[in-house]
């Protein structure tokens, strides 16, 4: 059985106003409307992501065997991107997977004082999205054991020792950040239906 954890939580900051509604919510929507969002909980966002994820958790069930954990600011991703993070972990033996894009720019490793330190082989590196899918009872006990500063569920798994797989991304899977962020997704959108 899969489920998935929608982590709209966010203040929407730089974004200027809130700008997703889904699972887990902005604490002004706690036990508002589930139907109304398209889900089956709405739960309290906490003051980080891992928080959010794990108030989310807290409301699937036990039987779960896939947990597929993703953000409402990247509301173009595709079916068929759901169904390869999926397919990673209950076909292809993964702990988790999650859709990556090798970056098409240099990346630079710098420190403090925004000195160089290093440049890595830009294909060794992905750029990673949501969704993200996890067996069940990995993402819980990753969860259970979460150090503080994980940016994404992957990153808190991967502490374990558990494997992560990383499936082909989608260019067009923008995570909506700021109002031009909103704007290029409506292009794309636009795009597709022409």
């Amino acid at each position: 059985m899969v489920w998935s954890v929608v982590v709209a939580g966010g203040s929407g900051r730089r974004f200027g106003q809130l700008k997703q509604y889904a699972l887990v919510a902005p604490s002004a929507d706690d036990g508002g409307d589930a139907e109304g969002h398209g889900a089956d909980a709405v739960v309290t966002g906490g003051p980080t992501r891992a928080d959010s994820v794990r108030r989310g958790l807290s409301v699937v069930p036990a039987d779960a065997d896939v947990i597929v954990v993703h953000d409402a600011a990247r509301p173009l991703a595709t079916p068929a991107l759901f169904d390869a993070v999926i397919r990673a972990v209950t076909e292809g033996g993964a702990d988790g997977a999650v859709p990556g894009l090798t970056p098409s720019d240099t990346i630079k490793v710098v420190d403090d004082g925004q000195y160089v330190i290093s440049t890595p082989d830009r294909r060794t590196l992905v750029a990673v999205q949501t969704p993200q899918a996890f067996r069940a009872d990995v993402l819980r006990r990753a969860h259970e054991h979460a150090a503080p500063g994980a940016t994404d569920d992957a990153m808190l798994v991967e502490a374990l020792g558990a494997t992560v797989r990383v499936v082909p991304g989608e260019p067009g899977n923008l995570k909506i950040t700021t109002p031009a962020d909103l704007k290029a997704a409506e292009e794309l959108i636009a795009g597709e239906q022409d």
